[in-house]
């Protein structure tokens, strides 16, 4: 039989997330691990990830990428560092994954992010630019609208 937590407990794990979320937001270029960040804030795994997703709507590795691929995208919108050196930065170890994840997360290579979007936010204030820049997520986007088929033509 499972009891269900306290309002109490649900305030200490709501704590406890927050304190996470704010370890990944100042922590995001350094190796952070699932097992460390429990272990830290006095829970399991599977607990924390478990309860991460549902304060948050998404898993914390997912919202470690997130923090990465924003960072990723105001340093390549700089244009003073390499897609590589942007990359390592971010704290990324492997180009291909971080190619890979801002793809999926932006919509297009950080490459061709970098060539497009260098100017795009020029004069305008970092905290309207980030809002503005902030990547969407595969799941957010908008469905396209579906396409009827038209009848054939009669011959």
């Amino acid at each position: 039989m499972t009891s269900r937590p306290t309002a109490a407990q649900q305030l200490r794990d709501l704590a406890r997330l927050r304190r996470v979320r704010d370890r990944i937001d100042r922590e995001y270029a350094q190796p952070l691990d699932l097992e460390t960040l429990a272990r830290d804030a006095g829970m399991s795994a599977g607990h924390l990830s478990r309860q991460f997703r549902i304060a948050y709507g998404e898993p914390p590795y997912a919202y470690l990428m997130t923090r990465r691929i924003e960072r990723a995208m105001a340093l390549l919108r700089r244009g003073d560092l390499s897609v590589t050196e942007v990359c390592f930065a971010v704290g990324c170890g492997s180009l291909g994954t971080f190619t890979t994840r801002f793809t999926e997360l932006v919509g297009m290579p950080p490459g061709s992010y970098r060539r497009q979007e260098a100017s795009a936010t020029e004069g305008m204030p970092s905290c309207v630019a980030k809002q503005v820049t902030r990547p969407i997520r595969n799941r957010e986007a908008p469905a396209p609208e579906p396409q009827l088929a038209s009848p054939p033509l009669p011959t």
